[in-house]
This record gives C-alpha cells, sequence and structure tokens, in this order.
C-alpha cells in the first residue's frame, strides 16, 4: 500500500479494534471482578434501567466487561432477562431468548453460551426495553466500536434516521473505562446509542436523546 494513501474508515477500525482487544483481554480475574460490581453502581443511577422490564445482555467473551452482578440484580427485581442468538439462518442478525438461572443453553459457532433455541419463545428487538451491547471501544461522544461482525447494527438498524417509530429499546453500550478512545471512527449504518457505561460513569451520547 502506498504509504502517503490515506487510511481508510476500516482500517483505522480494524487497527482500534486490535488494540482495545489486548487492552481489555490484560486484565486480571480480580480487575475484571471489581469491575463488574463497579459497572452495576452505574447502571443502578440509570433511569433507563429503572424503568424497564424487558432487558437484552451479554455474556462476557474476549475480556468484556462482565454483565453478571447486574443480571442477579435484575433477577431478583423480577427484570425479564434476554441474550442474543445469532440466526442460525447465516442473516447475520440477532434474535433474543428468555434467560433465567435453569435456562437450558447451549454453544453457538463462536464458542459462546446462548439459550436453546428450540425450547423458548423469541421477543422481538422492538419489544425489549433496554439492550446492553458490548463494545470494543467507545468514545466520549457515545461513538461505538464492536468487534466488526455487524450482529447489532442489522439487528437495530430500526433505531436509526427517519424510520424511527415508537416504542423503540434503549441501546447502551458496555465497556470498561480503558477501552475509551479519543476518537471511534463512525459508517453510516452505525447504529445510535443512548449511552456508554463503563465501571467508571456514563457518557450519555451527544447523538441521541439520553432519557
Amino acid at each position: 500500500m502506498n504509504p502517503t494513501q490515506p487510511i481508510s474508515v476500516a482500517q483505522q477500525k480494524s487497527e482500534l479494534r486490535k488494540h482495545l482487544r489486548q487492552i481489555r483481554r490484560s486484565l486480571t480475574p480480580a480487575q475484571q471482578q471489581a469491575a463488574s460490581q463497579r459497572l452495576l453502581n452505574t447502571l443502578l443511577t440509570l433511569p433507563a434501567y429503572q424503568n424497564s422490564q424487558h432487558v437484552a445482555v451479554y455474556i462476557a467473551a474476549d475480556g468484556e466487561i462482565d454483565t453478571r452482578h447486574f443480571v442477579e440484580d435484575a433477577w431478583r427485581k423480577g427484570k425479564n432477562i434476554y441474550l442474543p442468538v445469532v440466526d442460525p439462518q447465516g442473516s447475520k442478525t440477532l434474535t433474543f431468548l428468555p434467560w433465567q438461572e435453569d435456562t437450558v443453553m447451549i454453544n453457538n459457532k463462536y464458542g459462546i453460551p446462548e439459550p436453546d433455541s428450540s425450547l423458548y419463545q423469541t421477543r422481538l428487538a422492538s419489544g425489549l426495553d433496554l439492550v446492553l451491547l458490548p463494545l470494543t471501544g467507545f468514545d466520549e461522544a457515545g461513538k461505538r466500536m464492536g468487534m466488526g461482525g455487524g450482529y447489532y447494527d442489522r439487528t437495530f438498524a430500526f433505531v436509526s434516521g427517519k424510520e424511527k417509530k415508537a416504542p423503540q429499546p434503549q441501546l447502551i453500550g458496555l465497556a470498561h473505562e480503558c477501552q475509551k478512545a479519543g476518537n471511534i471512527p463512525s459508517e453510516s449504518w452505525d447504529i445510535p446509542l443512548t449511552g456508554v457505561a463503563t465501571d467508571q460513569r456514563f457518557y450519555a451520547s451527544l447523538t441521541t436523546d439520553s432519557n
């Protein structure tokens, strides 16, 4: 490649993604445990969580900030918790199935546990109140960077642009504070977030209504 040729957005994101994944994977189990508890403290302050009944989360992998303390709090409060399930038909979208302590789980193609789709009823993405999604990186404006597969962008494309229809789930990215970058390159298909919650604070998005 010509060294004077501008770096594309995709290349910028790929290089930054690799760097930030290395940072979060370097955290010790003790640091991960402490971060998970502090993340709950951040989320407890948010009206988006306080007022929600149907909440989607994820099971942490690859150094992602763990949602376990949050999930246990939500179960105690009688909230309905859901996990994303990768569409087996190859559409690169997500469906959402209920998650409880006794839910029968199977590993998806990435080795991540998810509810057995043959046993539980799907909840539409538009029927969720709050979606907590994993991030590889974020910036103070609330822009996000995922793993690059585009699953969440495709699934929640209906929340962006002129096609907005009520009701809509609030989308909050979760990350370690150390995953913050100066500026996340954005592309037209990136879904807007309500904000980003970390183990230190909440960053309201500058492009969406964070109420």
